[in-house]
């Protein structure tokens, strides 16, 4: 196994960044950012010369104020400088050391954030995929819900409701990681807001499926954020004025059209690539799974495992067609699948034509270099 460990999946991303480094030196147009999370910092002119220490969030936490409420509901909001951090503040605010958590997701695995916070604490995390699975104690301190898995499994409206009310039943506080649900979940589903719905704290991300920076932004009840919010300025989890900005103005630039849009382009695309690979889709695009990638390649003999296999043709996709994944760019324990976003702004640049003709150049060329052990090392690493 190639990828074995976060320190060889930060090498990975490393070497990565390289390859989009000299691409966008030659021209940023080129550059096909399909991850669904590119973000942004779309800020006014007027901006920069606020982003400073205390003017900084002095102006913009009063803009985010009523554009996090809208965008969340809730009553008290707090920007922070990612996703992780919120759910790191979170969880050092409301577990117990050596307590207990119960975290519901439609699949595993979870998003690392969460089981290595916990593991800070000695707090045991029992994660549940099922209702039949759902037990709320005495003993729990915090109920968490992944709303929208890393690769797009949503979380049904009854089901949320179900677990919300089991945990309140045990006055249990509810947190919900709404990463890419926030939106995923209210414009392609048409749920209701996580808060809505009777959550305590929900915390998305505001480079997923906008154009905001990668930053956090939690909202809920005032007195549970302000217990976060604690915890995020002892640790230096909060985001600075930068951030705050950038968030402020993506929220006021988001539009959920370019999501309702990239409906029809995705169905188009999944039915001209199913019979060439065994694709599956996504709520706004569509995906290639490692296990099924080894599928495709089971006439190939390999030692490869199939993380390694992802990793290396999401690699060629950048290197021979510009074409960025997270399997590429991911942080360490990122999901492994291919995702290619219609509702990404670069994905406006491509046609249906020129993806397909990518991922075929680019899975032949695996087939290749997957006898090579050390040349798919060079590929991944170098």
């Amino acid at each position: 196994m190639l990828l074995n460990s976060p320190l060889m999946e930060s090498k990975r991303r490393e070497a990565a960044l390289k390859i989009i480094n000299s691409k966008v030196k030659k021209n940023r147009q080129n550059l096909y950012d399909l991850t669904g999370l590119s973000g942004g910092f779309p800020l006014k002119k007027n901006d920069i010369n606020l982003l400073e220490t205390y003017a900084g969030p002095a102006i913009f936490e009063e803009k985010l104020h009523p554009l996090g409420i809208e965008h969340l509901g809730g009553e008290k909001v707090l920007a922070l400088n990612r996703t992780s951090s919120g759910l790191l503040a979170s969880i050092l605010a409301l577990v117990k050391p050596g307590g207990e958590t119960v975290h519901y997701l439609p699949q595993l695995p979870s998003h690392p954030s969460i089981p290595l916070s916990l593991k800070l604490l000695g707090a045991e995390n029992r994660e549940i995929t099922k209702l039949s699975q759902l037990k709320v104690s005495e003993k729990t301190d915090l109920v968490i819900i992944t709303a929208s898995t890393m690769d797009h499994h949503v979380i049904g409206e009854s089901e949320f409701r179900e677990i919300i009310d089991a945990a309140h039943k045990q006055q249990v506080p509810v947190l919900v990681d709404d990463a890419s649900g926030a939106r995923l979940r209210t414009v392609v589903y048409h749920q209701p807001r996580a808060l809505d719905m009777g959550a305590d704290l929900a915390i998305t991300s505001t480079d997923k499926l906008m154009d905001g920076p990668r930053a956090g932004l939690m909202s809920g009840k005032a007195g549970l954020v302000d217990l976060v919010k604690t915890k995020a300025h002892q640790f230096g989890l909060e985001a600075q004025p930068p951030l705050i900005a950038g968030i402020v103005r993506a929220l006021e630039n988001y539009n959920p059209e370019r999501i309702n849009n990239s409906i029809s382009r995705k169905k188009e695309l999944y039915k001209e690539l199913q019979d060439k690979f065994l694709v599956k889709e996504t709520p706004t695009g569509i995906m290639l799974q490692a296990d099924d990638l080894m599928d495709k390649l089971k006439d190939v003999e390999t030692s490869l495992k199939p993380s390694d296999v992802s990793g290396v043709l999401a690699m060629i996709l950048l290197r021979n067609h510009n074409i960025v994944t997270i399997p590429a760019v991911g942080m360490p324990g990122a999901s492994p699948t291919i995702r290619l976003d219609m509702a990404s702004r670069d994905a406006e640049r491509m046609d249906n034509k020129t993806i397909i003709h990518a991922l075929e150049k680019s899975f032949n060329e695996l087939r290749k270099v997957i006898l090579n052990t050390n040349l798919c090392k060079e590929i991944l690493f170098e």
